[in-house]
């Protein structure tokens, strides 16, 4: 009697995953993320690509505030090597971004020392370095401005009663250095608080573990901040070296209101040779010719500062 083998059945399969919802799914958030992102392109493109383009497309032109625009390339920008005032305010600019950018830092990073570890009185003094933000930077200007006046201002009343200084000092308009440094003073007072804030926050973002392995190797504090602070201190200084370099060079405020760009144009800023090429002599086109100028050496300087440091960092 013979026996056939049979071979069992397949198992049966099931039907395919469906994948539909899922793709739906992922396609609905793609459009609410969209959606979410959407009023800040608008804003951006609207404010800052469109102004941008605009800029652009007025430096290829002789582009008087009143009359019709013409075709004059490369005359805008052949001209900023003609403009001598561009070449002094070249060198001042470059000097006062070199000053301010070493003391304001110094300045951030030692006030971030100071009130780095929690004790008696350390809320009130991070308070008191950052209250000066609270004031407007034009606001900022106007005050110094009264302090310093030589007629009614109290900083030469003050001075002249311990002795320091005889008669009245326009320390805003007397000479080039003490122009230069009243405005470094205000713009210290001003923004040391805000980077002090930043460095603050780098610091206490170093875990404490580190340290205390530092301490029981026997490092000494220098060694600590050295070999340890520093170096895990690294992005938060390329953040704020890269806003402390931008702002110098983009100056404005402080020389237009203190100081009007004297003596003898001895303060004068890059901004404010723009801002007179725009609205003192009405060369829209050689204003934005310098403007387009100044944003590539801004672009350059900041891509090569982030270079440097981040290769330090690795």
């Amino acid at each position: 009697m013979s026996m056939t083998m049979q071979r069992p059945a397949p198992p049966a399969q099931g039907p395919a995953p469906r994948r539909a919802p899922t793709n739906r799914r992922t396609r609905t958030r793609s459009l609410i993320g969209a959606a979410y992102a959407a009023p800040t392109a608008v804003m951006v493109g609207l404010f800052f690509v469109t102004p941008l383009l605009l800029v652009v497309w007025m430096s290829l032109h002789k582009w008087p505030l009143l009359g019709q625009p013409t075709f004059n390339l490369p005359d805008n920008y052949a001209g900023i090597g003609d403009n001598q005032l561009v070449g002094s305010a070249v060198w001042f600019t470059l000097k006062y971004t070199v000053i301010m950018t070493v003391l304001l830092f110094s300045l951030a990073l030692g006030l971030a020392l100071l009130v780095q570890n929690r004790r008696r009185g350390v809320g009130f003094l991070r308070t008191a370095f950052f209250l000066p933000m609270a004031v407007g930077f034009a606001s900022a200007s106007l005050l110094f401005l009264g302090l310093l006046s030589d007629e009614v201002g109290p900083v030469s009343d003050a001075l002249r009663a311990v002795g320091l200084v005889d008669g009245y000092v326009s320390w805003t308009s007397g000479s080039a250095n003490s122009a230069l440094g009243s405005t470094v003073v205000l713009v210290l007072w001003r923004f040391a608080g805000f980077n002090m804030l930043i460095m603050l926050t780098g610091l206490q973002a170093i875990p404490l573990e580190v340290y205390e392995a530092a301490r029981i190797d026997g490092a000494s504090r220098w060694q600590t901040f050295r070999r340890i602070t520093l170096p895990l201190l690294r992005p938060t200084i390329a953040l704020v070296l890269t806003l402390m370099i931008t702002g110098s060079i983009l100056a404005f405020d402080q020389f237009w209101i203190l100081t009007r760009g004297g003596p003898d144009n001895s303060t004068t800023s890059l901004v404010m040779v723009i801002y007179r090429e725009a609205f003192i002599r009405l060369d829209l086109g050689s204003a934005a010719a310098l403007s387009v100028a100044l944003l590539a050496v801004l672009v350059i300087v900041n891509v090569v500062q982030l270079g440097v440091l981040r290769r330090r960092s690795h």
